[in-house]
């Protein structure tokens, strides 16, 4: 058991945290499906992290956006008790809605200051159609916000590089671009498992710092591959 100086490590809360778009664009092509069937893969994945280590419990929520954004998952939930629930697409897409809603969550309280930096996953694929600017500006102010780890998904080739590059705010980190529904599971699982282990890894623990400025360890980015795939969206 690692251990930090006096005894045992506590169990700390690791909160991750799904954005995910849901305007009328994620219905063409089966996308909202594919996300749905994305995160249901990786349910599993997740738990097995989680009973990996003990010393952080890992809890599970999400939001929607598109006329608006709300909390699609709205409770914080241990992983072993977390249950998908199936996004529907249709609007348009307020994605600083979202990082507000998201912002509200990350002050403290509701966060706990012994927590572990949240990981946030932002999943999207299109412009968005409110004002970006203050919700990033919001979440980028608290400082829950800046030490999380910021992770985005761009689904198909028409999402917005440059703002999920802004909501990284890392020029280490890329967004990962999905093409297919396969690249869409396999970036889902990566950020479920290899980000999820290192944020709950014990070098997280004791507030192990990178170049980065987060508190959690980087590993190295998937590769972005060219799809073989028959069904590119």
């Amino acid at each position: 058991m690692n251990k930090r100086p006096g005894g045992e490590l506590a169990t700390r809360p690791l909160h991750f945290i799904l954005l995910a778009d849901c305007s009328g664009s994620m219905n063409i092509d089966g996308k909202i499906q594919a996300l749905n069937n994305a995160i249901r893969e990786a349910i599993p994945h997740m738990q097995a992290i989680a009973n990996e280590n003990p010393n952080a419990e890992i809890l599970v929520r999400a939001i929607k956006f598109a006329d608006g954004a709300s909390w699609h998952i709205s409770q914080p939930t241990p992983i072993d008790k977390f249950q998908w629930v199936d996004l529907t697409s249709g609007g348009l897409t307020d994605m600083g809605e979202a990082l507000s809603l998201l912002s509200e969550q990350l002050k403290i309280p509701p966060m706990s200051d012994r927590a572990l930096p949240p990981v946030l996953v932002l999943i999207s694929d299109g412009l968005p159609t409110d004002d970006i600017n203050n919700g990033l500006k919001t979440l980028m102010a608290l400082p829950w916000g800046k030490k999380s780890v910021r992770i985005a998904i761009a689904v198909g080739e028409d999402a917005d590089q440059e703002i999920l590059q802004r909501f990284i705010d890392n020029t280490n980190i890329k967004p990962l671009q999905a093409n297919n529904a396969d690249q869409l599971v396999k970036y889902i699982k990566w950020v479920s498992t290899v980000i999820l282990k290192s944020a709950s890894s014990p070098s997280s623990q004791v507030n192990y710092m990178n170049s980065s400025g987060m508190n959690v360890p980087i590993p190295k980015l998937p590769e972005n591959e060219p799809s073989s795939a028959t069904d590119v969206w």
